[in-house]
C-alpha cells in the first residue's frame, strides 16, 4: 500500500471504527429492540463503507460495488424482518423492552 493510500485508509478507518463501535454499543447496551435494529444498521453501514474504501484503494471498484449492492439487499431484507418481529412483539407486550420477552413462551 502506497503512502497516499495509507493516509486515505487511516482517515476513513478512524470513522469506520467509530461507526462500528457506536453500532456495537447500541446493540449491547440497550434494552429496546428498535435501538438494537438501529445499532445493527450502523454495523452494516460500517462494513459497507469499509468495502467501498478497500475497493477504491485496490483499484477494484466494480467488485466492491457488486459486494455493496449485495450487502444492501441483504440489509433491507434483514431490517424488514426485524421490524416485523419488533412490531409483533409490541402488539403482544405493548413494550419493546427485551427483558419482557420471556412472556412470549408458548
Amino acid at each position: 500500500m502506497e503512502a497516499s493510500s495509507w493516509g486515505l485508509f487511516s482517515a476513513f478507518g478512524f470513522f469506520i471504527t467509530l461507526i462500528f463501535v457506536c453500532g456495537l454499543y447500541c446493540i449491547l447496551a440497550t434494552r429496546s429492540l428498535i435501538r438494537a435494529i438501529i445499532g445493527l444498521e450502523l454495523l452494516i453501514k460500517a462494513v459497507t463503507l469499509l468495502v467501498i474504501v478497500t475497493g477504491y484503494l485496490n483499484n477494484n471498484t466494480a467488485l466492491a460495488q457488486s459486494f455493496v449492492i449485495t450487502i444492501i439487499v441483504i440489509e433491507v431484507v434483514l431490517v424488514v424482518i426485524a421490524g416485523g418481529v419488533a412490531l409483533q412483539i409490541f402488539r403482544h407486550n405493548d413494550d419493546l423492552d427485551t427483558r419482557r420477552l420471556t412472556n412470549l413462551r408458548g
